[in-house]
């Protein structure tokens, strides 16, 4: 329980599949009751934010996480903008969100993207659940951009990969970020779709680097180079090194809790 009238904020990284370990994560913070206020979350990380929200299920969460494919998430279209319509993305969104929106949070949510027609990044806390989620894991140059409000919008990691300053900007006091990591592969690169995923994980580390210093305390998971951003066969050993990562972290994150008189 907050007992010092403080903002806490709950921050969930970017990393498609790697992010299945926030499943991991948001089941020790669910077990030792750690009180959060805000959750911000970017591409996987506000999805899982969302539910985690939501106050959902994180057992049928892990359950669906355990069954789903990439195959799942692929519907193949001819078009100027991306590979993959996004559609199959959405309906998974929207079964695990259990069609619920914006008006059933119990708890304060953020949603990031990015405007890929200027560059700007979008925090997203109105409308569309299902469609802002949808928005914020769309890949660029492998998923179709998602219209919003007039806006065009694609992946929030291309502009904040685990974004802590978005907390800052909604009033927390507080930070705790969940940071998955990136995958740089060192190897041939034989077809666009490496090229393309490739080119996200340089950047993407390299963002990382700055993206969680105004959390107060970082967790990262590490997942290392041998679990990559579509390595969703792998879902049970993700979910299990995000849950030890998580439980390693407990006794520093109370202690500053307790030392700021959150708790």
């Amino acid at each position: 329980m907050n007992t010092a009238n403080k903002k806490t904020a709950l921050v969930l990284g970017g990393g498609a599949a790697r992010g299945i370990a926030h499943i991991g994560v948001l089941k020790v913070f669910k077990r030792h009751k750690i009180p959060f206020d805000i959750v911000v979350g970017t591409s996987i990380g506000s999805l899982m934010g969302a539910i985690y929200a939501l106050g959902l299920s994180l057992k049928n969460v892990e359950d669906i996480a355990l069954k789903t494919t990439w195959r799942d998430l692929s519907d193949f279209v001819l078009s100027k903008t991306g590979f993959l319509e996004g559609r199959n993305l959405e309906r998974i969104i929207e079964g695990l969100l259990e069609e619920k929106g914006f008006p059933d949070l119990r708890k304060e949510l953020a949603i990031v993207a990015t405007d890929i027609e200027n560059g700007e990044e979008v925090i997203i806390k109105s409308g569309n659940l299902s469609r802002a989620i949808r928005a914020s894991c769309s890949i660029p140059g492998i998923f179709i951009p998602v219209r919003i409000d007039g806006r065009l919008l694609v992946d929030g990691g291309l502009r904040s990969t685990v974004p802590s300053d978005a907390a800052k900007v909604m009033g927390a006091d507080f930070i705790v970020a969940v940071d998955v990591g990136y995958c740089v592969r060192k190897g041939r690169i034989s077809n666009i779709f490496q090229v393309l995923f490739q080119s996200i994980q340089i950047i993407g580390s390299e963002l990382n680097k700055h993206e969680t210093k105004p959390a107060d305390i970082v967790i990262e998971v590490p997942l290392g180079e041998n679990i990559d951003q579509m390595a969703f066969d792998k879902a049970a050993e993700i979910i299990a090194v995000g849950e030890k990562a998580a439980e390693d972290a407990i006794p520093k994150l109370l202690d500053t809790m307790k030392k700021r008189g959150i708790i």
